[in-house]
């Protein structure tokens, strides 16, 4: 990310990123020494794809797979050479923690720089900061930040390409063909922003399709064929992201669609998990529906029980104020995309969504509500600088400012004192998960340095990394030459399933997963069995 030079690094923005940093590595630490980075089994497999790019049987880029996008990988991959930094998990939390501070300090900006367009610059300061204090002081991005899960990296790149993009509908200045080097500048910084968004999570591809839009708008309603160039290069920016993406796919497992559409896309597991007859998730084909359980998920990001409503409420009032009266701001309800995206992600995309409030009164995904926190922290801040504007005396003002921020942080002791949902979802769902995994490790440790293992690390590679075992010590699916779908019978994947005690030690498998699958009617000795309520049995055998 780049900054123009007059209004990034001031002494202000540079508060607000030392005390950003500050809650960052202070929750990192509490999350740490209680063992709680580690409980998504995505932040397991994030750090595990990352690391297996150079500890590998096969190493290479093709180990970043399909489905989930590689930035986030390749930004974790020189903190997990340490072998000690990929057990613990610290590794893939420095990007997230870095991140964090970067959308905080991107939010102050955003709120600061649309104030000061409007001609309001008195009030640009206070309520920069109150915004930034209600992104960064969330209890769910705290915790989500201390891991290495992605909603951190991509909400930084996110809210930078609404700065820029707000940048350059406000530039400093122009010349007479239109476009001046401000605008330009930003214009090219917002580009780069999607590129590295869209590199991310496939929200960005989302708000880079609808910012280009409103570029190539911005582009018709200039005279001159500057703007149109400069429109066209920013498209190619944004477009080449996806494109190289459908290459890959492509070029690698002849499908470009392979990550929406292949057997570990969103789509294909939730065909799996369905019980015929019935919708797979609440919002299947129900686009309202869908919007109500992602909203409620914003909700729970927030707040707990009633208050809940009064930020929604807030927020969308604050919305229609800037929507009728302050058009210079424009630039913030480019927040609100995430409801569209992931309406139609929930409703089309095989997307569940579990919240506590609703049926089927459980946890899952629910972590996608802190997508609309940059919404909820802006708005609400602009809520108290409405309210604020319409008093007329000082002690008004005050009472306004107070009781906005009594209110913020009533609602956040609220969500401390029952535990941020985001954590509530990782624990509930990791316990038996981190049972298994923990049982298995204590098992792999015992056998021999240098044993190998034939073993599918799709579900349970935690166990690897929790007994430090090295990844190229496990023959796994990622040995795999994709691109002879749909086998590789000269591949060290296929050849090992076919014949477990010419390349393996011991065999490491799940029931009913592909490795069960290949051998366990092959009567090679049990070493041991390890059963845990609410996964599958493991059992362990002796290969050669």
């Amino acid at each position: 990310m780049t900054f123009p030079p007059t209004r990034c690094w001031d002494h202000e923005t540079a508060w607000v990123a030392g005390l950003a940093a500050c809650a960052s590595t202070l929750a990192f630490l509490i999350y740490l020494r209680r063992g709680d980075i580690l409980l998504y089994g995505d932040a397991a497999a994030h750090i595990n794809i990352a690391r297996r790019v150079f500890d590998s049987r096969t190493p290479g880029l093709l180990q970043l797979g399909t489905v989930w996008l590689p930035l986030p990988h390749l930004l974790m991959m020189p903190f997990l050479v340490s072998n000690r930094m990929w057990q613990s998990g610290v590794g893939g939390s420095i990007p997230s923690m870095i991140a964090y501070v970067l959308g905080v300090v991107g939010i102050f900006r955003l709120v600061r720089g649309v104030i000061t367009s409007s001609g309001k610059s008195q009030a640009a300061g206070p309520t920069a900061w109150f915004a930034a204090a209600i992104y960064g002081l969330n209890p769910n991005l705290l915790y989500l930040q201390a891991t290495a899960m992605t909603e951190s990296l991509y909400l930084a790149l996110f809210i930078w390409a609404v700065v820029h993009f707000s940048e350059f509908c406000h530039p400093k200045r122009d010349n007479a063909e239109g476009w001046g080097a401000d605008a330009t500048r930003s214009l090219r910084n917002c580009g780069l922003c999607l590129a590295g968004a869209s590199l991310t999570r496939y929200d960005g591809w989302f708000v880079a399709f609808t910012i280009a839009g409103l570029v190539i708008l911005a582009a018709w309603r200039v005279n001159g064929p500057r703007p149109w160039r400069q429109a066209l290069r920013f498209v190619l920016i944004a477009a080449t992201v996806p494109g190289l993406w459908f290459a890959y796919n492509e070029i690698v497992y002849r499908n470009p669609m392979e990550f929406a559409n292949g057997p570990y896309s969103a789509k294909a597991i939730e065909l799996k998990t369905s019980v015929p007859g019935f919708p797979p998730h609440p919002g299947t084909h129900n686009l309202p529906v869908a919007a109500l359980y992602f909203l409620k998920a914003g909700e729970f990001s927030v707040a707990e029980d009633g208050w809940q409503r009064v930020w929604l409420l807030l927020a969308l009032l604050s919305t229609v104020m800037l929507a009728w009266h302050d058009r210079r701001m424009a630039a913030l309800l480019l927040l609100w995309l995430p409801v569209p995206f992931y309406m139609l992600s929930v409703a089309y995309g095989g997307v569940p969504i579990f919240t506590p409030a609703w049926w089927p009164r459980s946890l899952y995904n629910i972590r996608y509500g802190v997508q609309l926190l940059p919404a909820f922290a802006v708005f609400l801040a602009m809520a108290a600088y409405y309210g604020a504007s319409f008093a007329h005396t000082t002690t008004a003002k005050r009472i306004v400012e107070v009781v906005a921020v009594a209110f913020v942080a009533a609602s956040y002791a609220g969500v401390w004192r029952g535990g941020p949902e985001c954590f509530h979802e990782a624990l509930v769902n990791s316990r038996s998960r981190l049972q298994l995994e923990g049982q298995l490790a204590d098992k792999l440790r015992e056998f021999p340095p240098e044993s190998t293992f034939l073993m599918y690390l799709g579900e349970h590679v935690g166990a690897l990394q929790d007994a430090g075992i090295p990844l190229h010590r496990a023959i796994n699916e990622g040995n795999h030459r994709v691109w002879k779908q749909p086998s590789d019978p000269e591949g060290l994947w296929e050849r090992t399933l076919a014949d477990p005690g010419q390349h393996a030690d011991y065999v490491v498998m799940f029931a009913g997963d592909v490795v069960w699958e290949a051998v366990h009617d092959r009567n090679l000795p049990v070493v041991a069995t390890i059963v845990v309520s609410g996964q599958r049995t493991a059992t362990i055998l002796q290969a050669r």
